[in-house]
């Protein structure tokens, strides 16, 4: 479980350090919206004769979402590696909460860190690396974390995310 950090917690010393943005800001044309729009009208319409009220209330939840998060600018994050966990804003994540850790570097679609989470209540967490070197932050992380040699993919919900322009 995240800590929040105080001014007296011991985080030990920073290794690399960036900031992030708290989501990825896409560029949507008018054929995006009419597209969205449509689909968005398509499901309600289709949620409405099927009496299912609660899937035309997540559908419309949706859309707020997506038009609140457009008009606004994303918020800065602070992001550290340090000698005794992961800094992620103002949390403040032990090294024995991960369970490994993974980098898709595949420019200029995905340059991204992913650490797995012991807890199955607790997703993954999506670090993008923007202009910080990979190989460096992999040597770094290898002495905390096991890497995950496997995962040669990012997960379907980032890719599908990216490609539609959602988040």
């Amino acid at each position: 479980m995240p800590k929040p950090i105080n001014s007296n917690e011991l985080v030990g010393d920073t290794i690399h350090e960036w900031t992030i943005q708290e989501y990825d800001q896409h560029e949507r044309g008018i054929l995006w919206y009419i597209i969205i729009i449509s689909l968005g009208l398509f499901l309600v319409t289709y949620s409405v004769f099927t009496s299912n009220f609660l899937f035309s209330f997540i559908i419309i939840l949706f859309f707020i979402i997506i038009f609140l998060q457009s008009n606004q600018k994303p918020i800065q994050i602070p992001f550290k590696i340090t000698d005794l966990g992961i800094i992620v804003g103002k949390r403040f994540y032990n090294y024995s909460e991960f369970d490994n850790f993974y980098i898709i570097y595949k420019p200029p679609y995905t340059k991204t860190l992913f650490l797995d989470t012991k807890s199955i209540f607790h997703p993954a967490i999506r670090i993008p690396l923007l202009d910080v070197n990979p190989i460096e932050i992999k040597h770094s992380l290898r002495e905390f974390l096991s890497e995950d040699f496997e995962k040669e993919e990012e997960p379907l919900s980032d890719s599908a995310a990216r490609n539609w322009r959602i988040h």
